[in-house]
């Protein structure tokens, strides 16, 4: 269960963020507006919501999952793939934040790199996407880091997606979304899979919480899938601005 999460609101920047999207960029208005629609989405599962300021120096830092991995025993402060987004993990107010609800913290050295919208937890054991944003010594570090806690990890190649959790993710009760290049991948077989059709690959990305999930709107194929599985309750939450710079559901908060 989840009990606290933490969002960023968007700058005015954001439609300079980082894309490999042909989607035109986002429009700002809209942005907040959907971003606050997804801040009561949120409220719905019974979480406790901290909200930090824009950073407009940094056009991609409301997607605040990629600044730290919080697990229940720590949270480690990662140090971003991407260039651009490497200061973000340095922001007072992030530090701040984990401190309030954390007694240890951790922190990704170079050369390492990582970004946790690579990383799925299922329990105590964390899958580790190996991407353009995080290499073997990034994952290296935060499994160091997982065990030292008494948690376990372990990596997945990748060839095709920005994310790991752009195509696979997690929805407890055994239950896996998936799609794309690890819909074949063996060390998935033992989930109940629930493959996402080609052309709704977008809403791979969901999020559980508390038994909720989160699916983006206009997906209606994967809504019904989860739906038919009669474990959850599902919201939806229109991020159609974030999809334009990369974003997804899960990238917008941190949850622990």
């Amino acid at each position: 269960m989840f009990t606290n999460v933490v969002v960023r609101v968007p700058g005015k920047s954001l439609a300079d963020g980082l894309s490999g999207a042909d989607l035109g960029k986002p429009n700002y208005t809209n942005a907040i507006v959907q971003h606050e629609y997804y801040i009561n989405a949120l409220t719905k599962t019974g979480v406790n919501i901290t909200v930090l300021p824009p950073m407009e120096e940094f056009p991609d830092s409301c997607f605040i999952e990629d600044n730290a991995l919080c697990t229940p025993k720590c949270a480690i402060i990662s140090r971003p793939g991407a260039p651009t987004r490497r200061k973000e993990v340095q922001s007072p107010d992030l530090r701040a934040t984990l401190e309030q609800h954390y007694d240890h913290i951790e922190e990704i050295k170079a050369p390492g790199t990582i970004e946790p919208g690579d990383i799925m937890m299922v329990g105590d054991h964390f899958y580790i996407g190996l991407s353009a944003r995080t290499n073997k010594e990034g994952a290296e570090q935060m499994i160091g880091y997982l065990e030292k806690y008494g948690m376990s990890g372990e990596t997945v190649t990748m060839k095709e997606m920005l994310h790991l959790k752009t195509g696979v993710n997690y929805l407890e009760h055994n239950n896996l979304l998936i799609s794309g290049e690890f819909k074949s991948d063996p060390r998935f077989d033992k989930f109940n899979k629930i493959e996402i059709p080609e052309d709704e690959g977008y809403a791979a990305n969901c999020i559980w919480i508390n038994d909720y999930v989160i699916v983006p709107k206009g997906y209606p194929k994967t809504k019904k899938a989860i739906e038919d599985l009669g474990q959850y309750k599902v919201l939806e939450c229109d991020t159609s601005e974030y999809k334009k710079v990369d974003g997804g559901l899960s990238c917008l908060s941190l949850r622990f």
